[in-house]
């Protein structure tokens, strides 16, 4: 069973071929990160050859090169181990939608469920940080005065980045709620609420 508290969480990135799964894109990299308790507690990178080549956009893109991906262990392998990284914890994305979308659809391909459910810091940062000039990673992290080293558009630095940002908003949530430690359900509630309402939860 998943924990019940949000600061016990596998958060991940994956890197793709492309936008939609639908229209025949796969994964091309997936980094994780697991938090027990609020702390850091492992992580997981591995590229994975989807079986065709990547397009020049995508290789500039990610700096993932087709000649990277044909030394690569295929989807199904990396996925079967990735499945065993997260076990049954909740798991988190910046713009949860489209990592959901990727894993579900590698998962099908292996015959593999997960029991967690997910949560989105993109969406939690427009109901608690209303006055960021927007919500991209990137500019959250700058927003928020967190430390980086390395580059964007790479799996295991964006869920490191995007760890490091979810572990700041849940210290902000606590001192506005008063709570002592955030369950994840209440998190799902603050990205679930208007703009306009989330205030109300707070108070």
């Amino acid at each position: 069973m998943p924990s019940p508290y949000a600061d016990t969480i596998i958060v991940l990135d994956f890197e793709t071929t492309g936008l939609s799964p639908d229209q025949g894109d796969r994964a091309i990299e997936i980094g994780a990160v697991k938090i027990d308790n609020g702390v850091v507690t492992d992580t997981f990178q591995e590229l994975m050859n989807p079986g065709r080549r990547v397009n020049s956009f995508i290789e500039q893109y990610t700096g993932i090169s087709n000649v990277m991906l044909s030394t690569a262990r295929p989807c199904a392998e990396v996925m079967q181990r990735f499945a065993e990284f997260i076990g049954d914890d909740n798991l988190l994305a910046h713009n949860a939608s489209f990592d959901k979308k990727f894993l579900d659809a590698e998962f099908q391909r292996i015959n593999h469920n997960y029991q967690g459910q997910f949560a989105c810091t993109l969406l939690t940062s427009r109901r608690i940080y209303q006055d960021a000039p927007n919500h991209k990673l990137g500019t959250l992290v700058d927003y928020k005065g967190l430390a980086e080293d390395g580059g964007y558009h790479r799996a295991l630095f964006d869920a490191k980045m995007t760890a490091k940002l979810y572990l700041t908003m849940l210290e902000d949530i606590q001192q506005r709620s008063g709570m002592h430690r955030i369950e994840f359900g209440f998190l799902q509630k603050i990205a679930n609420t208007s703009k306009r309402q989330v205030e109300r939860l707070f108070s």
